[in-house]
């Protein structure tokens, strides 16, 4: 069962996730393509508490050794199915902390940072 995280909850997710792994990073994976990257991009800056990947949801799987398995890890889309494939994607190939983040970019920009534009 992959965890459901809404933004405002993602947080409170990482810490729980730290807590029990002893992880000291955690991650916010994006799989969107790049013309959606341009249009509504999530900023990390580090004092959100997590590192940004961006990694398109169809080029996950080649590129899989570019994520630390031991780290949690919420994936992101649009609105939520794509990451929640690539989440179950993980799970399925060793990755224990894992969640999506329900609602995807979009909850972002209500719950989060309205500075990020809808579309």
């Amino acid at each position: 069962m992959i965890d459901q995280v809404r933004p405002a909850q993602l947080a409170a997710w990482f810490e729980a996730q730290r807590s029990s792994t002893g992880s000291e990073s955690a991650v916010v994976l994006d799989v969107r393509e790049p013309n959606e990257l341009r249009t509504a991009g999530l900023r990390a800056d580090g004092a959100n508490g997590f590192d940004l990947q961006v990694i398109p949801m169809n080029e996950v799987p080649a590129r899989l050794s570019e994520l630390n398995s031991d780290a949690p890890i919420a994936v992101m889309c649009h609105h939520g199915a794509r990451s929640q494939r690539v989440a179950m994607f993980l799970a399925s190939n060793g990755f224990d902390h894992v969640a999506n983040i329900a609602g995807g970019i979009d909850a972002w920009s209500q719950e989060i940072d309205d500075a990020v534009a809808r579309y």
